[in-house]
């Protein structure tokens, strides 16, 4: 597997491309926005995007998934079907960060726990991880050690749970059972800032218990 993550959008949020080599196929990680960046990625390498994956449903991640759908006519894979209610409210969460006017969408496929989904060559593990949102997933590539974590784990921090529907309780359940357990050796690549690994945050991450 080969990925390159691109912070979009005001909020630099970002938004990973991940790709077969064998296929030359590709997926959208979370398109947030800044779709012409994300197009001209894909273009630069010379790839055929199949799908978009969310891991939730924040406008900051979510943000440019119609334009995509609209300019490649691909699938949407996740979140899980209880964040439907922030996708439900794209324009009530557009709104309120003076952002321009997003439109709703269902997805064409909703994501539970132990699904899988494929990019040409490669699998991707489906695991829930509620807490920041009820519906929150993460992307496990067993081969490579990488986990697209969304905003559930941070270098050095966890997912807000200040938000409708937010669980801190829920939030450090996931992380202890779902991320420690991936092995220290992962790469983390989270919704915003650097990468990580679940070793150097399991031992010294400060907001986890």
């Amino acid at each position: 597997m080969q990925y390159i993550s691109l912070p979009v959008t005001a909020f630099a949020q970002n938004c990973s491309i991940i790709w077969c080599e064998a296929t030359k196929t590709c997926a959208f990680v979370d398109p947030g926005g800044d779709v012409e960046a994300l197009i001209a990625a894909v273009e630069q390498r010379g790839l055929t995007p199949i799908g978009v994956f969310l891991t939730h449903g924040h406008l900051d991640h979510v943000g440019g998934t119609l334009a995509l759908v609209a300019h490649y006519a691909i699938p949407v894979s996740g979140p899980h079907e209880a964040d439907k209610y922030w996708l439900d409210a794209l324009p009530v969460q557009a709104q309120r960060f003076g952002l321009p006017h997003s439109d709703t969408f269902v997805p064409t496929r909703w994501l539970e726990h132990g699904d899988t989904l494929q990019v040409g060559e490669i699998t991707l593990e489906v695991l829930h991880t509620p807490g920041h949102t009820p519906g929150h997933v993460v992307f496990f590539q067993r081969e490579t050690a990488v986990v697209f974590a969304g905003d559930v784990l941070f270098q050095g921090s966890v997912g807000r749970t200040d938000f409708p529907g937010g669980n801190h309780q829920q939030l450090m359940t996931a992380i202890k059972t779902q991320l420690w357990t991936l092995g220290d050796h992962v790469t983390v690549v989270p919704g915003h800032g650097s990468n990580t690994d679940i070793g150097t945050e399991r031992r010294n991450n400060p907001y986890i218990r």
